[in-house]
């Protein structure tokens, strides 16, 4: 994090109150530009299924990877057939839209769409055109619904559910608009939403991150046996949170190395620990199987939502016409 980043989850400091003009600006702006969409003086398009946004009003580190790794499969137990679209963040993709198969590398298709793709049964699509990412799915893919992984201001595309996930530890920060503190919208936006989906803490509408295990980078395959003392890499927007989880899976930290969010990971970032283990996360980790060493390793964690969420998320589908069981 740079010095602006870390100014967001302190109290209102000089920095803050000398960067409000522009979030000042920022909100002018976005509210000009929403306001063009709902009143139906910017063109819309929707899509030939229905389209889940799972979203936030903030940037980074709110947990949508993970509770879209449990929404998919939940969406399938009900019988729907799913496909996802990622704007595709880091990626590299000979042509867009892309769409993300196991013979597909991590440069290609972005840190957050490889795992997804990786870990889920079904088709995932990126580029930063959504309405071209519809129409791929539309003309290759047979589907009941599209999940999609961000795109909560992304108005140009009609949305027939909203969830939007709130980080419990970190919340709004100073709860200032870009650049002067992290969101995209302010929390009076969560009005607007289906559903509010706080990632830990103690709401009824909730999940929790737990751990699936140790796994190593190399093999991608669970560990019985690894070293307990290493150095904890990440490249996240709460690494706090990563380094808790590995400190109750009794793991000591010699030290914790943090990376921007989405950093292209190379040899060069691991030369000052030639021998020592090194415990990352998953997102992490698809960057680094080209080069790891087998003292590498990762944590694995999955999302488990609270009885609410799931028997709300229930009815918001049913009463959305997205799911017509019982």
């Amino acid at each position: 994090m740079n010095v602006i980043e870390r100014s967001w989850y302190r109290k209102k400091s000089l920095l803050t109150y000398f960067l409000l003009p522009l979030s000042a600006l920022f909100w002018l702006i976005s509210t000009y530009r929403r306001w063009q969409f709902k009143s139906g003086r910017s063109n819309t398009f929707k899509a030939h299924v229905p389209v889940i946004i799972v979203g936030n009003i903030g940037i980074g580190g709110n947990g949508k990877t993970p509770f879209v790794l449990w929404l998919v499969p939940y969406l399938q137990s009900l019988g729907l057939k799913v496909a996802v679209i990622s704007r595709g963040y880091g990626s590299n993709a000979p042509y867009y839209p892309y769409s993300v198969e196991q013979s597909s590398s991590v440069n290609e298709a972005g840190d957050e769409p490889f795992l997804l793709a990786s870990r889920l049964n079904c088709p995932v699509v990126i580029g930063a055109d959504r309405k071209a990412s519809c129409d791929y799915i539309k003309q290759n893919c047979e589907i009941d619904v599209i999940v999609s992984d961000d795109g909560l201001q992304h108005y140009k595309m009609h949305r027939d559910l909203e969830l939007c996930i709130v980080d419990a530890e970190r919340r709004f920060g100073n709860g200032c608009l870009l650049p002067a503190g992290p969101l995209r919208e302010l929390p009076s936006r969560l009005s607007d939403v289906d559903l509010v989906i706080e990632n830990g803490g103690q709401a009824e509408i909730s999940y929790q991150l737990s751990s699936s295990g140790i796994y190593s980078v190399k093999t991608n395959k669970s560990c019985l046996e690894y070293q307990k003392r290493g150095v904890a890499v990440s490249a996240i927007g709460n690494p706090r949170r990563f380094e808790s989880s590995l400190q109750g899976q009794g793991i000591e930290l010699q030290e914790c190395i943090h990376f921007r969010d989405h950093h292209a990971y190379s040899c060069d970032d691991f030369r000052k620990y030639p021998d020592s283990p090194i415990f990352m996360t998953e997102k992490d980790a698809v960057k680094c199987q080209a080069f790891c060493k087998d003292n590498w390793y990762y944590l694995r964690v999955d999302a488990v939502p609270s009885d609410a969420l799931q028997s709300r998320l229930k009815q918001l589908l049913q009463q959305k016409e997205i799911y017509h069981g019982v």
